[in-house]
């Protein structure tokens, strides 16, 4: 697993190709680790989590489920969709098991033609864990949780579009272009701002949000993008 910072854009890329980019025990430290460095450092105001070969990811390692494994992986998934800034999935190949929650935690995920999704849990006797569960009610449509979750079909490419699952598909040599695009876009953003409404829509809190509204109306960005938006100019913002 490779950890980069460039600018304001974090990316976490799995890296292990020859093995269809496999989750080890060992993965979910270091994916736990790498969040907690994006949540701590506020330069950071973008993560991706990308992979490289032909496969997104084939899951976590059957071979090392043991007690604790699933709970474990949730706990990472959660901590990747409670992540202080937006994220972007980009899924250059077909995902299956629990990466498709890993993705499904990210803001957006952007796919290319051609890939395809399906999650066996069922069919080896293991229950989805509770987190996965519930963004993939949040996120997708009724009938699309039930065939994947429940009938473990596959899903293409347009249909993961068409259910919500993807945001968007683009031609497989243009992915990067895309998402360094979104993030660039997410990146010039007020930081402040934007990490409360990402934590707004993620688990709405009125108070919470009140309270992050009354934070953004003093913050020294408001003040910039207002003064941006008066003199037609892009706004400079810090963070403060």
């Amino acid at each position: 697993m490779i950890f980069t910072v460039d600018a304001h854009v974090a990316t976490i890329r799995l890296d292990r190709p020859q093995e269809h980019n496999r989750i080890e025990p060992s993965d979910l430290d270091a994916l736990a680790g790498h969040i907690a460095v994006v949540n701590d450092n506020r330069d950071i105001r973008v993560l991706v989590l990308a992979s490289t070969g032909k496969t997104f990811s084939s899951g976590f390692h059957l071979g090392a489920i043991e007690a604790g494994a699933p709970q474990r992986f949730e706990e990472v998934a959660n901590a990747l969709a409670a992540c202080r800034v937006p994220s972007i999935a980009a899924i250059q190949g077909s995902v299956y098991g629990g990466a498709a929650d890993l993705a499904l935690a990210c803001d957006f995920r952007i796919g290319v033609d051609g890939i395809e999704l399906m999650v066996p849990a069922v069919r080896l006797g293991i229950p989805y864990y509770p987190g996965a569960i519930e963004r993939f009610i949040n996120l997708v449509t009724p009938n699309a949780a039930k065939r994947i979750l429940l009938a473990c079909e596959r899903l293409d490419a347009q249909e993961l579009l068409d259910c919500g699952y993807l945001d968007e598909i683009v031609p497989r040599e243009t992915l990067d272009a895309r998402v360094a695009e979104l993030a660039a876009n997410l990146a010039s953003l007020a930081p402040l701002a934007a990490q409360a409404v990402k934590a707004q829509l993620n688990r709405f809190d009125r108070a919470a949000a009140a309270e992050a509204v009354r934070a953004c109306l003093a913050s020294q960005d408001h003040k910039e993008g207002l003064a941006a938006w008066i003199e037609k100019r892009t706004a400079r913002f810090t963070g403060a």
